[in-house]
């Protein structure tokens, strides 16, 4: 496919900002959406519109399949061992909070501990802290380097005999670094300690192999990956899913109900109760259609790396700016920087103008952001979308409002 190509399939994108051609950069918050997605949505809610699992009758059915359809690709695109192993969430924030809840009720106890990198993301750290305040148990937090990279030397002496799990990111949502995971699971594994991996921006710029990984858990969210809004995914190995209990309770994940006693349903069913969000799940499969075709694309992979180089480049030469997270080799197409003297917020305003959107603030990490030493600051996030040349008008944009501002 050429960039070209890809682009026709986003709609969105000859959208005009205040006169001026959308430029995109704010990925890494929610992807666009493909036409395949939205045709699919647009399928399942104009003709197969029907509550899954529970009818015979065709549209129950057909909904049903779409549904289940989606579980098997996802299986094949996480390289899971089984269909089981996936659960259906509305995002990788459920996902996080179902095995906080889950595996806290079962495994967690007073005065046991629990390790975090302080570049989390808050649906990766909050939650944790809702099961130690629950149970009684400790937070640790495992540090970064002065380069942003994970302080992985310093994860045997946080490891002790009450560390009962270990939630990391994949890729950093601020720092765009690909964190160390297998290095990190061996190390946990070696204790006898399960990792949970928030892959909400792993899952979007490298291939995911959860079995190579060996994690013991792994979310991610749809709505990053060109999926519709509102769904996501939990891995989970089975040996950990078949002894947590249910997050929550009600329709589907039963097996038998009584006043004297229930029954669960097996997996997957188990942690998926009430009505699914079964318009929304199936666009998993155009959207990893999508993420697949792009990288057997070396037309993409080379548009991609030119963008990852001219930005870099532009971002550590200019005296002005500071880049964070900056070890060139492990870097992915996302920069958080800060402008001596400058807001955050000023520039993305000014930006906006410009027809360029971006994000600016704490990025859901006020943690790694006191860690940095600053109050918030302005992220450019691509995508397959985006191309060299509005690479270029954004770092033109950006030295016109720094311009203005200073």
């Amino acid at each position: 496919m050429s960039i070209d190509q890809i682009r026709a399939q986003f709609p969105i994108l000859s959208t005009r900002v205040y006169g001026k051609p959308l430029v995109y950069l704010d990925n890494a918050a929610s992807a666009q959406r493909p036409q395949a997605v939205v045709n699919a949505y647009d399928e399942l809610v104009l003709s197969k519109n029907a509550n899954i699992h529970r009818a015979v009758h065709a549209l129950s059915e057909q909904a049903t399949k779409a549904y289940e359809d989606a579980r098997d690709a996802v299986k094949l695109f996480l390289h899971a061992s089984a269909r089981e192993e996936i659960i259906f969430t509305s995002g990788a924030t459920a996902a996080i909070n179902l095995v906080a809840f889950s595996f806290g009720e079962a495994f967690v106890h007073e005065g046991d501990e629990i390790i975090v990198s302080v570049a989390e993301h808050h649906s990766n750290i909050v939650p944790w802290q809702m099961l130690c305040e629950r149970k009684k148990a400790v937070l640790k937090v495992l540090d970064i380097r002065e380069n942003g990279e994970l302080a992985v030397e310093s994860l045997e002496n946080l490891i002790s005999e009450r560390t009962k799990i270990i939630a990391i990111s994949h890729i950093s949502n601020v720092l765009g670094l690909v964190n160390p995971v297998r290095e990190i699971v061996t190390i946990s594994h070696k204790h006898g300690i399960p990792v949970v991996v928030d892959g909400s921006q792993g899952v979007v710029h490298e291939p995911v192999d959860v079995q190579d990984l060996d994690c013991d858990f792994y979310a991610f969210s749809g709505h990053k990956l060109y999926a519709a809004t509102g769904t996501g995914v939990l891995y989970g190995k089975r040996k950990w899913l078949d002894a947590m209990p249910p997050y929550m309770g009600g329709g589907e994940m039963i097996q038998t109900v009584s006043f004297a006693g229930t029954t669960y349903a097996p997996l997957p069913e188990k942690f998926e109760a009430g009505t699914q969000n079964f318009n929304a799940v199936p666009t998993l499969v155009p959207a990893i259609d999508f993420v697949n075709a792009c990288r057997q694309d070396n037309e993409v992979a080379a548009e991609q790396q030119a963008i990852v180089d001219y930005v870099y480049d532009a971002l550590t030469s200019d005296e002005r700016i500071t880049l964070y997270g900056v070890p060139r080799g492990t870097k992915f197409p996302l920069f958080s920087f800060a402008v001596k003297g400058v807001h955050h917020e000023d520039l993305a305003l000014i930006m906006d103008k410009m027809g360029i959107a971006l994000r600016s603030g704490q990025m859901c990490a006020e943690p790694l952001m006191d860690r940095l030493g600053v109050t918030g600051l302005l992220r450019a996030s691509f995508a397959p979308y985006n191309t060299l040349e509005e690479a270029k008008y954004f770092i033109s944009c950006l030295n016109k409002a720094i311009d203005m501002l200073l």
